[in-house]
């Protein structure tokens, strides 16, 4: 049979060597390219036809969820795993949504890269347990709106409500009321506690 290939894309060339060591001992599995930014990993998808692309999900120019998009929307059948280092149960949903079917955490890539290479490649899904979990838990209960998520990280970033309103251009009065529902969805006690806990869940990051 022909080797499963695999395109690896991560910002960090260390981090991709890290993956080219593991793949290269497998003799089902063939790295055929690496990307260091979504733009590279659409192209190199484009030019490869990978197997099973691995995607990191924060890199420059373009994000690894826009790029599977991208992705799937040239290729409906393209297995992507998205690779990443947060737990949050947001960023999976988010990555599955765009048409992820698998979902690493970085930190057990030693132990989990390889078979879940070959669960997804068998057109499996591949979601870490304590995460499919914490996707339940949550699961359309507590979706922040585009505005409750500007407001948040503009809250994240350490600004006041006045400072809020005038980023956005809105009154002073509305971002409390954006607040207000950012609690109640969150499960908050104040605005301090919805950072961390959006942070934690992955529905900010400090990269936004």
């Amino acid at each position: 049979m022909s080797p499963i290939k695999v395109l690896a894309v991560d910002d960090h060339p260390v981090f991709r060597e890290g993956i080219a060591a593991i793949i290269e001992n497998q003799p089902d599995m063939e790295l055929v390219a690496e990307a260091g930014n979504g733009r590279e990993a659409v192209e190199s998808f484009r030019r490869h036809q990978p197997d099973v692309t691995l995607m990191d999900l924060v890199m420059p120019e373009m994000n690894g969820i826009d790029a599977t998009i991208a992705i799937r929307h040239e290729a409906p059948r393209a297995r992507v795993v998205v690779l990443t280092t947060y737990r949050g149960d947001a960023q999976a949903a988010q990555a599955l949504d765009a048409g992820a079917c698998g979902y690493l955490l970085k930190s057990t890539l030693r132990k989990d890269l390889v078979d879940t290479i070959r669960s997804v490649h068998a057109g499996q899904h591949r979601i870490p347990p304590e995460i499919a979990v914490a996707m339940a838990e949550h699961h359309g209960s507590d979706t922040l709106t585009d505005r409750e998520l500007d407001v948040l990280r503009q809250v994240a970033a350490g600004n006041a409500n006045k400072i809020v309103a005038s980023h956005l251009c809105i009154s002073a009065e509305t971002v409390k009321g954006h607040v207000k529902a950012i609690l109640a969805k969150l499960g908050a006690n104040d605005r301090t506690h919805a950072v961390t806990i959006a942070l934690k869940r992955g529905i900010i990051s400090l990269e936004q």
